[in-house]
């Protein structure tokens, strides 16, 4: 199959490949987001070695099925091990044994599951490469996981043997809107970029979901056949993707549950009075997971006046869940019947401001600022009486700031007498409180623009869903 998108990703498996160093190579990132289906194309499935992990398996099935894959891959026979350690030794083996000069790739697939309690896979793992693996340039070995935390806990943040031993680091991100677009494409699925936005607000991008969809459907049809009804093929896909990922997953729920109540964000402290989670290590370690993850992200206050860091849900399918499919609607029409909805309408904005956010790239270089540096947070006023709040800030090295506004609509969206007043005092709140003297530009991100009415010239710049495309 081909390969949608992921040009740098292959740019990079290409260099390490053609390296004449020994590389060790660590992908991860949000489950579904095609890894193990980019490793494989793009290698043709020609691997020296290749194992995976078997998700909720034992230490004696985790090795049961290495061994399997060594008498695969293996000339001879290789008998089973009940240790890692001695499974890694016989690998290091079977390299020896082959030709000189040829490069030999390991993938092992989904590693996180291989290392079961108490099972002292990671001496297994070290021993392969400090002893063996580290000085043979012939040697790729390829790791990857979803359970990014993992990664970054055992891996990158190893104080052991492993310390500082992976080679090179690669995060597979979920398509974005051009990608997605190309996808599309690829399968024969027509849809405008309206629609195509709308998917995205609902799926996020991941390959996997989107592999489903069926070009004889519309998108709702698509939606309703993915999402609602007894047979829905996505149905219980919520609590399969945190249940293989988070061992206490019940309380990574109530965390992004609170979290899709609130578009803004919540700030610790307000995040433990929603969840009733106990403040300290453990929580800390949740919100950790979760971002490492990629389901939530973490924003700094515009300003450092403001109380505490604001963690905001940017999984897009995880809130559509919580939007929709939560109550377990058994109407197997739901999203068809429910397009006009004012439920629809209330989550829609709520969903296009996720997809801006996964498009920063995007509108910097709309905005032509991609060169420019910058940092992007969001703000809210520390007055209760005023209770202003900014979608989006880019505060800028050229001493400009972007008040982005992120307006979700099915035409141009319209300035009225009444909203331009509401513009001009955000403005005036964020320079009251922020105390900056940069100058300030309100920025309208709309699918269709801004309708070039009496009130237009109030805003400075304008990003439309043509820009987040490119």
């Amino acid at each position: 199959m081909k390969i949608i998108g992921r040009n740098r990703e292959k740019a990079l498996l290409k260099s390490y490949y053609e390296s004449q160093h020994p590389e060790f190579v660590a992908v991860y990132g949000r489950r579904r987001t095609g890894k193990t289906f980019l490793i494989k194309e793009f290698f043709d499935n020609d691997f020296f070695f290749f194992c995976t992990g078997l998700a909720n398996g034992t230490k004696h099935q985790q090795l049961q099925v290495f061994n399997v894959a060594m008498n695969k891959y293996g000339s001879g026979e290789y008998l089973p091990q009940d240790n890692w350690l001695d499974a890694f030794i016989q690998l290091s083996t079977m390299i020896e044994n082959s030709p000189n000069g040829d490069k030999k790739v390991i993938f092992l697939d989904e590693m996180p599951w291989m290392d079961t309690p108490r099972s002292n896979f990671l001496i297994g793992l070290e021993y392969f490469w400090n002893s063996f693996a580290s000085s043979r340039p012939d040697v790729l070995l390829i790791v990857c996981g979803s359970s990014t935390s993992w990664i970054v806990n055992k891996l990158f943040r190893n104080t052991g043997g492993l310390y500082n031993r992976v080679t090179k680091q690669m995060s597979i991100k979920p398509f974005t809107l051009g990608e997605t677009e190309e996808f599309f494409q690829d399968r024969g699925i027509t849809f405008n970029r309206y629609q195509m936005i709308e998917s995205y607000m609902i799926f996020g991008g991941i390959p996997y979901y989107l592999d489903y969809f069926d070009n004889e459907y519309s998108l709702a049809q698509n939606v309703d056949m993915l999402c609602f009804g007894d047979t829905a093929l996505l149905r219980n896909e919520y609590f399969s993707l945190y249940s293989t990922l988070f061992n206490d997953y019940e309380n990574h729920h109530k965390v992004v549950e609170a979290l899709s109540l609130k578009s803004m964000g919540l700030t610790r402290e307000e995040l433990i009075t929603a969840t009733g989670l106990s403040n300290g290590g453990g929580f800390s370690r949740i919100l950790k997971e979760l971002e490492q993850s990629g389901f939530i992200n973490t924003y700094a206050p515009f300003s450092r006046k403001s109380r505490g860091s604001l963690y905001q849900l940017t999984d897009s399918f995880t809130l559509f869940y919580h939007k929709f499919m939560k109550k377990g609607n058994r109407d197997a029409h739901f999203w068809t019947s429910n397009i006009d909805a004012s439920s629809h309408r209330a989550w829609s904005g709520y969903a296009f401001e996720q997809v801006c956010f996964s498009h920063i790239e995007q509108i910097k270089e709309a905005l032509k600022i991609a060169i420019v540096a910058s940092n992007v947070s969001a703000w809210r006023s520390t007055s209760a009486t005023k209770g202003t709040q900014i979608d989006l800030v880019i505060d800028r090295r050229d001493q400009v700031i972007n008040l982005c506004e992120i307006k979700y609509s099915m035409s141009e969206y319209s300035i009225t007498k009444a909203y331009d007043q509401i513009l001009r005092e955000r403005r005036a709140t964020f320079r009251e409180e922020t105390k900056t003297k940069k100058a300030l530009h309100t920025t309208m991100i709309t699918p269709y623009g801004v309708k070039h009415n009496e009130y237009w010239n109030s805003i400075q710049s304008e990003v439309t869903m043509e820009d987040l495309f490119k």
